[in-house]
Order: structure tokens, then sequence, then C-alpha cells
């Protein structure tokens, strides 16, 4: 049995609202995120959240950092960053922007299941690229909605406030929803969108303990051809790919994110000997362990 220390643990951030403690959404501005002074985490490290987060740039330039892809970001860009991913700020005081948090109880808790599957939808990076670059119109848009965000918000704050503040969060993730998987060419209608989605939850929740594409198949009560047509139809990959590429994520999650060693986390990712676990992972990524650890300090 590994006992785990409490520096080998990933580095989590829960939500937290000084403002509003009983509040599950938050707004800041990025000035002030940057101005602050950090005791229990740095937002420049890699850590990982347990909420939701939009990043609108208003003005200038600057990076982010998802899940070990960096973003270049400028004027109109919004970034959208899903519950359980890891992530860190680059930074720089010239960037004017906001970024909007929150649970998903809040985002999903008054809609109907449609609504409430774009809503989630919106930060799948699996079914489309978490950066979104806006055109002039449609971010003066955003810009707006976030403006009568932050008045009720930061100056209305009656009894009324959280309500409009969903209803005008609403309107943002449908508008950015639609741009979004416009562009990635993916609507809620198109054949196998709900499996697939059943399947990632599936594998993020089931990895470390298998990842043979007949469990899952077995799991879901479907065959293994279904399964490689679910795969193919979203994201044009095998079922085996898909799944493999959830583990991969996992594990570098832990490499870049915990204390563990290589021995540990082999363990941690459902791995018995550790010789399988780097031919799995040279495999993937044509890296050792400690090379994909030591490269992305």
């Amino acid at each position: 049995m590994i006992t785990k220390k409490k520096e080998d643990l990933p580095i989590h951030i829960k939500f937290r609202n000084s403002q509003n403690p009983s509040a599950t959404f938050d707004l800041l501005k990025l000035k002030d995120l940057f101005s602050r002074a950090y005791v229990d985490h740095s937002p420049y490290d890699l850590h990982l959240v347990e909420f939701y987060i939009i990043l609108f740039i208003e003005k200038g330039k600057g990076k982010h950092t998802i899940d070990f892809k960096t973003y270049d970001y400028n004027e109109g860009s919004v970034l959208t960053i899903r519950k359980d991913q890891i992530h860190r700020f680059h930074k720089n005081d010239s960037v004017v922007g906001s970024a909007l948090l929150c649970k998903d109880d809040f985002l999903i808790s008054y809609l109907e299941k449609l609504e409430a599957l774009k809503s989630l939808h919106l930060f799948n990076e699996v079914l489309a690229d978490p950066k979104i670059q806006l055109s002039k119109t449609v971010a003066t848009e955003v810009s707006e909605i976030i403006q009568r965000i932050s008045l009720e918000y930061f100056k209305v704050q009656d009894a009324y406030s959280l309500g409009i503040i969903r209803s005008e969060l609403h309107i943002l993730i449908t508008k950015l929803y639609r741009i979004k998987f416009k562009r990635s060419n993916l609507s809620d209608d198109k054949k196998y969108l709900s499996e697939f989605i059943s399947l990632q939850n599936l594998v993020e929740e089931k990895v470390t303990t298998t990842n043979k594409v007949k469990d899952y198949a077995q799991m879901l009560g479907v065959s293994t051809k279904t399964l490689n047509n679910i795969c193919r139809a979203i994201v044009n990959k095998t079922a085996k790919e898909f799944i493999d590429d959830i583990c991969t994520n996992q594990i570098k999650r832990l490499l870049i994110n915990t204390s563990l060693s290589i021995k540990e986390i082999a363990y941690a990712t459902g791995f018995e000997e550790t010789t399988n676990f780097y031919k799995y992972f040279k495999r993937q990524l044509n890296l050792t362990p400690e090379q994909f650890r030591t490269g992305t300090k």
C-alpha cells in the first residue's frame, strides 16, 4: 500500500468566493488576479481546478496554459477551462480582461436537459479547442454581457442579482457555444454525440482501473465495433486511441502536479509493472516519464 503525503497529492483548487461565501459564481478582473499575493498556491504554477472558468480578453496579448498546451491570446480571445483540467496563468500586468468562475450547479441547476448539456459541452476540450477568437462585433457583445454581470455582482447585489447573473451567463455560454461548435462542425443532433459523452465520462472515471475497449463496450452495453464507430464519428479516432489519450493525460497530470515517484504513478494509474508503464508512456509520447516531467517544469 502506497501512502501519499500531502505534497504528493495533486494541487486541487476548490471554489472559494471571499465576497459572497454562499455563491457558486465569481467574477475576477485579471488585473486584480495578477496583483494578489498568494499563500497556499500560485496561479502561475499548474493546478487542477474544481470549477469552470471562462477567460475573456479585452485588451493586450498574453499566454495561458491548459492541460500542457500553451495558447496565445489577444483582444477578443476567449478561453474555456473545464472542471478537473490543469491550467496556469502567465502573469501579464498589461492585459485587461475578466475571469468568470462557476460551479456546475450554478450552470445547470435551472436549465432544461438539452441546455444543460450545451453548457457543459462548451467546456469540453475533446469536442473543440478551448480557445475561441471572436470578431469585433461579438467581442463587443460579450464585453457588454460581462459589464452587466459585473454591475449586478459588484453594485446592485440584491435578491435578484444572482438570478440575473445566471441568465446573463446562460446567454454568454449559448453565444460562445454557437461559435465554437459551428467552427468545429459539431452539433447536438450529430449522430453518436450523446453516446460519446457517456463514454468520455466513463473513461475519465474508470481509466485507472481499465483501458480495454471491450470493458467499456460491456459497461455501455454496446459492441466494440459500435464503440469504434462512436469515436470515429466524433473525434476521428479509434476507441483505443481515445481511451489511451485520456489515460495518458491522467498520467501527465500526476507527473506534473504531484511529487509522486514514477513507480507510485504507475501504480496509481493501473499499471502493476513499472516496465509496462514505461513502455506505454514512451509509445504514446515518444518520451520517458522523467523526460516529460523535467521538460514541462
